[in-house]
């Protein structure tokens, strides 16, 4: 069965059998080992704009240089 024949379906659950339908899925996804490149309990660094000054002038100084007015 494809997913343009189960959308149909699954638009016509209520949203509490949708949600089991969501949790079902991800317990299935969750327990697929050839999806999941992450190793449980390990911490992966996660690069963030956050406390990044020199990249924020940046930005600014280049969107100045933007002309807008296409």
């Amino acid at each position: 069965m494809t997913l343009a024949e189960l959308l149909p379906a699954v638009r016509l659950l209520s949203v509490q059998e949708k949600l089991k339908l969501i949790r079902l899925l991800a317990e299935e996804l969750d327990t697929a080992e050839e999806i999941a490149p992450l190793e449980p309990y390990k911490t992966y660094k996660l690069p963030t704009p956050y406390n990044s000054f020199e990249t924020g002038a940046i930005l600014i100084e280049t969107l100045k240089q933007v002309d807008f007015e296409h």
